[in-house]
């Protein structure tokens, strides 16, 4: 079973030295060292996480809510920085779902996938 595991810690030392992990961490950094910006996607980030928790408590955003949230992210979105941030980070998730899925794979071939059940 160890040798799943150094599988494992290899593969997040290769996404580690990954280009798309690279850029990440340099946009990361630089939001991180711009007050602006880290404040704008702070307040972003946070009011998202305010919606969805409130989704899961069953409730509905507000339509104000929902405004509100528009127009913070369109003010993100024209920062140049935060939106290259936003644009990596939806990269290395689509790499993420994609490694997720192939090592899934042989729970896959036992037992099915979940939509087919």
């Amino acid at each position: 079973m160890s040798n799943v595991y150094d599988k494992a810690h290899e593969l997040a030392r290769t996404l580690r030295e990954s280009d798309e992990f690279s850029n990440l961490k340099d946009l990361h950094e630089k939001v991180e060292n711009d007050d602006v910006a880290k404040r704008m996607l702070d307040n972003f980030r946070q009011l998202q996480l305010e919606l969805q928790q409130k989704q899961m408590q069953g409730q509905q955003p507000t339509e104000e809510e929902i405004t509100q949230a528009q127009k913070q992210f369109e003010m993100v979105q024209q920062h140049e920085t935060i939106s290259k941030l936003m644009e990596e980070e939806q990269r290395m998730s689509t790499v993420i779902g994609d490694v997720n899925k192939i090592i899934t794979e042989p729970l896959e071939e036992l037992y099915g996938k979940p939509e087919e059940q």
